[in-house]
């Protein structure tokens, strides 16, 4: 997924993700930008994941900052890019 690096999210994002839980603020970190911030969105599904007692582990990719390997959809709007990739993401269940 994106990195927190380079996931900026307004105040309304905060303020839904925080409503549901207070404890979500601690996927925010402070931005540059006055009322947004940088959200942690692979530690935060990682986390819901691990609660619902799935097995979860984050890559510690970013599909914003590793170009060569991924396509954003954030980062070519960006760029105002003409066109824009495809992507897609799988889950696997193993059985035994």
């Amino acid at each position: 997924s994106i990195g927190p690096e380079n996931y900026e999210v307004g105040p309304e994002f905060i303020a839904r993700f925080v409503e549901v839980d207070a404890n979500n603020i601690g996927y925010f970190a402070p931005s540059a930008k006055p009322e947004h911030a940088m959200f942690d969105l692979n530690r935060y599904t990682v986390d819901r994941l691990t609660r619902a007692g799935v097995t979860a582990d984050g890559l510690g990719r970013c599909t914003y900052a590793e170009e060569d390997l991924f396509y954003s959809y954030r980062r070519s709007t960006h760029r105002k890019e003409p066109d824009y990739g495809r992507q897609i993401s799988a889950i696997v269940l193993e059985t035994e």
